[in-house]
């Protein structure tokens, strides 16, 4: 990364930047090297604004949500990392449908608890599930059957070459725990960017979607660490789990250096105090060599690798 352009940022974006960053300040992890450069953002104004900037320099820059279903490599982030916490979101009913506009630093889980409290269905999957609405729509998040794809309408989002639009929901190609979006290359200084989406919720008395939400929870409460973790780290394959797999071929509970494969849910690695990002690197390459022997299946990521890893 030219020092030069990284200097540029700092000028244009001012004391709000910090320099070389712990990412793992930062991630559900609480594993991740530093970035060159970390800025938070509150409104759109600022995230737009602030990609504009990265654009203008050519620097490569990340969108930061909530921090979680992604591992930072030790060497970190090269480039800018964008903290989003433009997080504005209202309800509106126009010609009797409630549609729900957030911004993409929402948070998922705080939406979900505010719908079910207007006894609006459509998100009630969400309760319980961290990170942010334009995580979501960029891995398609979802749980129980039901996701993100479900619900949504339109996105606004700040195309690659900086315009900014509308884009329908069918034009974002959708697959499971995946978008188009997701395809895009990580820390590049060309990604479309989510400003905000629009939700289409649907009513249901609120003490059904309670009566719905409890169970779930209490299955998550008891299925799932408590420990640091990413959340599930590989989709499960058509008719079969990733964590029945992992069972099987005898890795639940193996440990390598600070990371576990969890005594749990063996599709959840753990921060057990001290990992690093080549611990978890390492479980999840093993997992996959020995799923791949056994099963004569491949094992797909759930969870995004960020940062330099190769080298």
């Amino acid at each position: 990364m030219d020092g030069h352009n990284l200097d540029k940022i700092v000028a244009a974006l001012g004391d709000r930047v910090l320099v070389n960053e712990p990412m793992s300040l930062h991630t559900s992890f609480r594993i991740g090297g530093p970035a060159d450069l970390f800025v938070t953002v509150e409104t759109i104004a600022e995230l737009s604004g602030t990609v504009a900037s990265a654009r203008e320099q050519e620097v490569a820059y990340f969108l930061l949500g909530g921090g979680t279903n992604i591992l930072v490599s030790d060497k970190g982030i090269r480039g800018l990392v964008i903290e989003n916490r433009a997080d504005e979101a209202r309800f509106e009913d126009p010609c009797g449908e409630t549609i729900l506009y957030a911004e993409s630093g929402a948070s998922l889980n705080r939406l979900a608890q505010q719908s079910i409290r207007r006894s609006l269905a459509g998100l009630e999957w969400a309760v319980g599930i961290p990170g942010t609405i334009g995580g979501a729509i960029v891995g398609n998040a979802g749980a129980y059957g039901s996701s993100i794809a479900d619900v949504l309408l339109r996105i606004t989002v700040s195309d690659e070459e900086g315009a900014i639009g509308q884009l329908p929901a069918e034009e974002l190609g959708f697959g499971y725990r995946t978008s188009k979006l997701r395809g895009q290359k990580a820390g590049s200084s060309q990604q479309a960017v989510v400003l905000s989406a629009e939700l289409a919720l649907t009513y249901e008395p609120q003490r059904w979607l309670e009566r719905k939400v409890a169970p779930r929870m209490a299955q998550r409460k008891a299925t799932q660490p408590s420990q640091p973790s990413a959340g599930s780290v590989f989709k499960n394959p058509t008719g079969d789990y990733a964590g029945r797999l992992i069972e099987a071929v005898g890795l639940k509970g193996y440990q390598v250096g600070g990371a576990q494969f969890s005594p749990q849910h063996a599709n959840f690695i753990v921060n057990l105090g001290e990992a690093m990002a080549a611990d978890v690197k390492a479980l999840i390459d093993l997992a996959r060599e020995q799923v791949r022997e056994r099963f004569g299946m491949e094992l797909e990521l759930e969870i995004e690798l960020v940062g330099e890893w190769n080298g």
